[in-house]
């Protein structure tokens, strides 16, 4: 009987792993689509900072997924709702607030799933994943006060700025070495 009751307690720690990886997946379509757009409309610095966010969103998503895994489950590869397309540069942002806002609030009650059901390392997994939403929530809701605020004029400092962030990060082809490759 105890050991039913713990299973039944994973599972349900298992649904809003997924859920909120589900959740990731979808950030990371919808961050990704929005840089290419960025990129096109010559908001080079906007489209760089939207794709290490998507960055970290895909990180997030991993982290989900190990740990789903080590708990017995199958990880979700169905992102939650559909990409908005062809958004223009004043709306992404407002948009993105609200989108990690919502994450937020979500997070928060899986955290309280996650105690309810006795898993702490979930539960810290939730409160890490919130601190660095909460990083982006600020991005976002900071730039799209600078829209709203300077308009136009906030945008010609960004207009023509480049998309570089740098170096890629090593992937398993660039991270691989020797004569093997």
């Amino acid at each position: 009987m105890q050991k039913n009751s713990r299973e039944a307690r994973k599972k349900k720690v298992i649904e809003v792993l997924n859920r909120a990886r589900a959740m990731e997946l979808m950030a990371i379509h919808q961050y990704m689509n929005q840089h290419y757009n960025l990129d096109d409309m010559d908001y080079g610095d906007l489209a760089a900072k939207v794709k290490l966010i998507a960055i970290d969103e895909m990180r997030h998503a991993e982290m989900f997924a190990e740990r789903i895994k080590e708990l017995g489950g199958e990880p979700t590869v169905d992102p939650e709702g559909k990409v908005e397309k062809g958004q223009k540069v004043e709306a992404i942002f407002p948009f993105n607030s609200k989108l990690e806002d919502d994450t937020i609030d979500y997070y928060n009650q899986f955290i309280e799933v996650c105690r309810e059901n006795g898993d702490a390392i979930s539960m810290k997994l939730f409160e890490t994943i919130v601190d660095e939403e909460q990083v982006h929530f600020n991005y976002f809701s900071n730039v799209s006060d600078h829209i709203k605020t300077l308009g136009a004029a906030y945008l010609s400092q960004i207009a023509g700025t480049p998309a570089d962030i740098g170096p890629p990060s090593k992937g398993f082809v660039t991270g691989q070495t020797g004569p093997n490759l």
